[in-house]
């Protein structure tokens, strides 16, 4: 197997024993992004339209770093601390992904890490 440990400091460092992206022949497994700011290290605001533009801003570094981008997702999964946010989800994923949309879950869940309101990890498909 030729697995690729794919790193950037355009997204967050991982907070834990895991990492930010595996490059498995022309598949990328990008692990959960939440809304932390690379460089300050923090939640970018309590404001859940202004985590989801981040996180989506922290999953298109990682996919950079692999050599594509998120027009190569194939699948997301999404973790919502409470899918009344579903709607603006939405919206804001319609500006970072363009038709054919990825494959997609949607789940709430009881709680993320450091108080986030959304985290996404994904799957690409690189050419």
């Amino acid at each position: 197997m030729n697995k690729k440990i794919i790193s950037t400091d355009k997204a967050p460092a991982a907070i834990g024993a895991y990492s930010q992206a595996v490059k498995v022949e022309n598949v990328v497994y990008i692990s959960g992004q939440i809304p932390l700011d690379p460089n300050t290290k923090a939640i970018v605001s309590d404001d859940f339209v202004e985590q989801s533009h981040q996180v989506f801003s922290n999953l298109a570094a990682v996919a950079m770093a692999s050599g594509g981008s998120l027009n190569d997702a194939v699948k997301l999964t999404v973790y919502l601390a409470d899918l009344a946010d579903f709607p603006q989800l939405n919206e804001v994923m319609a500006r970072y992904l363009s038709e054919p949309f990825p494959a997609r879950a949607t789940v709430q869940v009881a709680g993320l890490p450091l108080g986030a309101k959304v985290e996404i990890d994904a799957v690409l498909c690189l050419a």
